[in-house]
């Protein structure tokens, strides 16, 4: 397999040495801009007018420059920012000018709105000024909020992250404006003074699909790259305060089960946050409740593993990225739009391994609900170290005992934008355990990245009941500039891997993954493509046992990126798989494929329209041979905004599936609404129905935040089976949080 990977490694060399002095060139003018912070004398009151005097004489940062789609050239309409600060909060003020303002673009009042698919402007601070994690906010023409939280110059970005801050914007005859507060509470920051922090603004004018930069940004990167922002120096005296929060719930519900009688439930808990120091705080948490979390959103398994859903609870997606170990390489299988399920490059390839995945907390196999009976977390930073500590105690229910989860996270910068760590799992329950250590290393010089990581399990060999070895390993190496993409991962995964904490879809192998990618901008090109980009992967299991073959896909794909968003995309995917025995691909269906060796390739075409446009149309078709039979999969997703608080989607996925022994065809419909009485109350609803499983599922949610960081929740769950026509179960919560800061 190290041989096999050489050509690679020669192949990444070639591209470095061409694009190498392009690579220097395109770097080495980039000065970063600095501007002086200016402490405001007066109160700033925030209504989007920017009248008080202070804005008047306050630094301002103009002359954005675009990184797309004309890079380096001046933006086409600019953007000016002033900046001031008081001893409790930081202000931006935003006068964004558009020779065109009845043409400006928002198509979402939700909060963490999509935010590409707007006009916007976005900040992210570096307060560390480490050039490696910062914190996002942004906000659109109306007002809508997006905040998140950016780890490793965005290996990870977690808008999941909620924080307090204000903002208030404004239509003008020139533009809009926004006037934005962000307490010094909500960040994290060194305790030396004065500070100085990492900076950078960036603009979207939606109709143009212009994106510029304060801080010049490469077209290849964005707002996350903060090792490329700028500067403001001279912040003095800054306290973050008490930080002390203090979030009770209470939750009211009841449910039904078939016909039988209606269960009523009352509880309540608490969460406290404390800011320890400036950079570190601390989490707990008692009688955690996730009832207003959102449906999972069902799916198709095309393959014999596990399908993988996302974390959705806010105690774990919060500060997430510091625990974040052996993280997917984005090796996205060929696609541009890998984010969804039905749109996907290759709907059977395999998910990413993920070394620590929260969702095996609270949650069953199924994915019921598991009682918390409460936990603690700490996070943040002590000068060059990153610490992460997580323990949680889950109520014995359903069969499962108690069971202790602790997570112990530790990362340490190392030279300029690199870093080094060990992670710790441990997983009690009754007189059992399982427990992981790894070890794990990440670099970055400019355009090129190398990581890896090396992590052992350890269990009672009764749970574990099978030979080999108990370790797994990555190597992983990523190029890439404005023209080229270069990726290759090695993976080593032993057959007695077991992480009981983490989401491994294949034990036993070898993974040798090649990919190559080429963008291509020209003037040949027709007016309606802004790039072209031809890329090919292969992916290879192997077996550790004998040095088999176990699977392997090949993916041959052109796409187009269109100019006023969306794209065009069509390739070939190959597979070869080798099963050992007999696997059930659906069970409802009663379809098997039998042991042997499959060969099968299909043919796949995508589109993608605009997502800024009242209706966008998005079509996925592919049809070709598939085990020892054939298959046609139809994908369609079409999305509505009728205005900025009203929109739907709907997503259908259809495979016409015909085998030795068995045809069938597989449906699963999902549809949402959305709406938006202003940036405060939210109402949407998940409609999913599954001819495999007869099943229609309802998931209705009202949100209104009624103070910063403060919800009132009513949801509405229903499952039916349209089959026998008979109502499954149903359950109405209502859930109140009440946030007080100090």
């Amino acid at each position: 397999m190290v041989r096999r990977s050489l050509p690679l490694f020669i192949a990444i060399g070639v591209v470095v040495v061409l694009d190498a002095s392009s690579s220097a060139a395109q770097t080495s003018d980039q000065a970063s801009p600095t501007f002086t912070a200016t402490r405001a004398s007066g109160t700033i009151t925030l209504d989007g007018a920017l009248d008080e005097s202070e804005w008047a004489t306050a630094p301002v940062a103009r002359g954005f420059v675009q990184s797309d789609p004309a890079e380096g050239q001046p933006a086409t309409f600019d953007t000016e920012v002033r900046m001031l600060y008081s001893d409790e909060a930081i202000y931006f003020g935003v006068v964004a000018f558009d020779g065109e303002p009845a043409r400006v673009i928002v198509t979402d009042l939700k909060k963490d709105y999509v935010v590409d698919a707007s006009d916007a402007f976005a900040v992210i601070l570096d307060t560390f000024h480490d050039g490696r994690n910062g914190y996002e906010f942004a906000t659109n023409p109306s007002g809508a909020k997006y905040d998140a939280q950016v780890t490793n110059e965005g290996r990870e970005i977690n808008a999941d992250w909620d924080a307090v801050w204000e903002v208030k914007t404004r239509r003008t005859a020139s533009g809009w404006v926004a006037e934005m507060r962000i307490p010094f509470r909500t960040l994290r920051f060194a305790s030396a003074d004065p500070q100085t922090w990492g900076v950078n603004f960036r603009r979207k004018v939606r109709r143009l699909n212009e994106d510029s930069y304060w801080s010049r940004m490469p077209r290849i990167w964005g707002l996350e790259r903060v090792s490329l922002a700028g500067t403001v120096t001279g912040l003095q005296g800054l306290q973050a305060g008490k930080n002390l929060r203090v979030k009770p719930y209470v939750v009211s519900s009841g449910s039904t089960v078939r016909s039988g009688p209606t269960n009523g439930e009352f509880s309540g808990g608490v969460d406290v946050k404390y800011g320890v120091t400036n950079g570190l705080v601390w989490d707990f948490t008692v009688n955690t409740d996730f009832s207003q979390v959102e449906a999972d959103e069902q799916q198709v398994n095309l393959t014999r593993f596990s399908l993988f859903f996302p974390e959705k609870r806010e105690f774990f997606l919060e500060n997430s990225g510091v625990f974040g170990f052996g993280l997917p390489d984005a090796s996205n299988l060929g696609s541009a739009f890998a984010g969804s399920i039905a749109f996907g490059g290759r709907q059977n390839g395999t998910p990413d391994m993920r070394l620590f995945f929260s969702r095996r907390i609270g949650l069953s196999d199924a994915g019921d609900a598991l009682p918390i009976l409460g936990g603690t977390r700490l996070t943040g930073r002590a000068g060059a170290y990153s610490i992460g500590l997580l323990n949680i105690q889950q109520r014995e229910d359903q069969g499962v005992s108690a069971t202790n989860y602790t997570a112990l996270r530790l990362k340490r910068n190392v030279l300029a934008n690199s870093e080094i760590g060990a992670v710790l799992l441990n997983k009690e329950q009754a007189s059992a355990y399982n427990r992981m250590a790894g070890v794990d290393a990440n670099f970055r010089f400019g355009f090129l990245q190398v990581n890896g990581f090396l992590a052992q399990t350890m269990s009672p060999e009764a749970a574990v009941g099978t030979t080999g070895n108990a370790v797994v390993g990555r190597a992983n190496i990523n190029y890439q500039s404005r023209a080229w993409q270069v990726r290759g991962k090695f993976d080593a995964v032993g057959t007695r891997f077991n992480d009981e904490l983490g989401f491994v879809p294949r034990r036993g192998v070898n993974d040798a993954y090649t990919y190559l990618s080429r963008s291509i901008r020209s003037r040949r090109l027709p007016s309606w493509i802004r790039e072209v980009r031809p890329h090919w992967l292969t992916d290879t299991f192997t077996r550790q046992q004998d040095g088999s073959l176990d699977t392997r896909q090949q993916d041959f794909h052109f796409l187009a990126l269109l100019q006023a968003g969306g794209f065009i995309e069509f390739g070939a995917n190959t597979n070869v798989e080798v099963t050992r025995a007999p696997f059930t691909l659906n069970s409802a269906r009663r379809a098997v494929i039998p042991a042997g060796r499959h060969e099968y390739t299909d043919y796949v075409v995508t589109y993608a329209g605009n997502g800024a446009a009242r209706f966008t149309p998005s079509v996925r078709y592919s049809v070709g041979s598939f085990y020892e039979g054939y298959k046609r999969s139809y994908a369609l997703g079409p999305s509505v905004h009728l205005n900025e608080k009203l929109s739907a989607s709907l997503n259908l996925q259809v495979n016409d599936i015909s085998l030795p022994d068995v045809s069938y065809v597989s449906t699963l419909a999902a549809a949402r609404i959305n709406y938006s009485v202003n940036t405060k109350m939210f109402c949407n609803a998940l409609l999913q129905y599954a001819t495999d499983t007869h099943q229609l599922s309802l998931n209705l949610r009202f949100d209104v935040i009624h103070r910063p960081l403060s919800d009132f929740f009513f949801v509405y769950n229903e499952h039916r089976d349209e089959r026998l026509g008979l109502r499954q179960d149903r359950s109405i919560i209502a859930k109140l949080t009440y946030m007080v800061a100090r």
